[in-house]
């Protein structure tokens, strides 16, 4: 805007300028025109005067007028010719030059006969009309060639009046087309100032919001590793009391058996040796569905021998049988990676024992299907609800599982009211 403003200005004052310009020269023309007209004039009164001194007194000194007036009388008219040759007043010109050269041939004629003493002669030729008309005749058409220049100059100035009233107007105006925009650009620099102020206090808060979540979940993650160590411990106690009570207490029992199982060999005891040999299977038996329920919790063996379709099925029945409640399901058959399977099967796993523990649901609906690029797992219940704003710490499930999912490059979204039942769904990219 300011490079054109510019130019602008510099086209009006250039325009200007040349309308000035050539109304200036075609002014100096002008009054050069008239000044060959006017000197014309005079060079013929100076010869007329020149002539009458001659013949009133004799003196050759009164002819030095008539005799320099020839050669200017035709330098001015050469350039009277050469200013109106192309113009409808080419013919005044003519007509001015041949009356101009008629009365300087009488001035010069009459000084010829007053020179070779025939008074009478000049006499008769000065007392004639003729040399007055001729001079009436040169002095009405060079008026009218004085009236038309003159008409012309003041066309002329007219002329540079408008250039200079073009160009006063247009700067003017061109100036007050800056103050505009000036004024345009502080308010939209205003704006603009405004503008990276909100932004600055937008990154700001954005920067706050981003400091307060990293301390959230640096809190979060110190909590879970806490709860991880505990939870660590804890399963580590449990399995060292089921084996040291359950477990040994299978073996003892097993042990003692076969102490009895020997007396009863040396007494030939029958009914006694086959009642024993049976306790000790049934404790066997026992022992092997301790050391299966062991394993399961630690690693489903389901997952790894049969699949994630196939351990979810039985995770799902086995559930489904021992809580009572009411589990539609939707699997599709999907080939995901150890670590990728396993989050998926302790998702669902810890999905479910929430809707048992928590939920006071009567039917679950969980689905796993293939997106694009991305595997979608769905856990949705019935229960009672919950606000996601009110969860109280200590609630680690949620929270875990939302770390394991973002460890893989996934994500957890939960939806939840009261009264409304809750919604998992979780994605991972294939």
């Amino acid at each position: 805007m300011v490079v054109a403003v510019a130019l602008a200005v510099m086209g009006v004052s250039e325009a200007a300028y040349r309308l000035a310009e050539g109304a200036l020269l075609s002014v100096a023309n002008r009054q050069e025109t008239r000044y060959d007209a006017l000197q014309l004039r005079a060079l013929l009164v100076d010869a007329e005067t020149a002539q009458r001194g001659f013949l009133m007194t004799g003196r050759d000194s009164y002819l030095a007028p008539l005799q320099a007036a020839g050669p200017k009388i035709d330098e001015a008219l050469e350039r009277l010719r050469k200013q109106y040759a192309q113009t409808g007043w080419a013919a005044l010109v003519d007509e001015v030059r041949k009356r101009s050269y008629e009365r300087l041939s009488e001035l010069q004629e009459t000084v010829a006969l007053r020179q070779a003493g025939r008074t009478d002669a000049w006499q008769t030729v000065l007392l004639t009309d003729i040399g007055r008309e001729k001079m009436d005749a040169v002095r009405v058409a060079l008026g009218h060639l004085e009236s038309y220049e003159s008409n012309r100059i003041a066309e002329d100035h007219r002329a540079i009046d408008r250039a200079l009233t073009v160009g006063r107007l247009g700067v003017h105006g061109l100036s007050l087309l800056s103050l505009l925009w000036l004024f345009h650009f502080l308010r939209k620099n205003e704006a603009l100032l405004s503008l990276r102020e909100e932004h600055a206090l937008e990154l700001q808060q954005e920067r706050d919001r981003l400091d307060g979540e990293v301390v959230r979940r640096t809190a979060e993650l110190s909590d879970l590793a806490q709860h991880l160590t505990l939870v660590r411990e804890d399963e580590r106690g449990r399995l060292a009391r089921e084996l040291h009570d359950e477990l040994g207490a299978l073996l003892t029992s097993v042990k003692l058996d076969i102490a009895r199982v020997r007396r009863l060999a040396g007494r030939e005891d029958l009914d006694g040796l086959r009642e024993r040999l049976q306790h000790m299977s049934d404790l066997i038996d026992e022992g092997i569905s301790l050391k299966r329920r062991i394993i399961e919790d630690l690693r489903p063996s389901a997952l790894s021998n049969l699949g994630l379709h196939a351990a979810l099925e039985i995770l799902i029945r086995e559930f489904g049988e021992r809580s009572g409640l009411q589990i539609q399901s939707q699997l599709e058959e999907l080939v995901l990676s150890d670590s990728a399977g396993l989050a998926v099967y302790r998702l669902v796993q810890e999905s479910l024992t929430n809707v048992l523990r928590h939920a006071q649901a009567r039917r679950v609906e969980i689905s796993l299907q293939s997106l694009p690029g991305a595997v979608q797992v769905v856990v949705q219940d019935d229960g009672r609800g919950f606000e996601l704003a009110r969860v109280a710490a200590g609630h680690h499930g949620l929270l875990g599982m939302r770390y394991r999912l973002e460890a893989l490059g996934g994500r957890l979204d939960i939806v939840s009211a009261p009264g409304r039942g809750t919604r998992l769904q979780a994605r991972l990219p294939r």
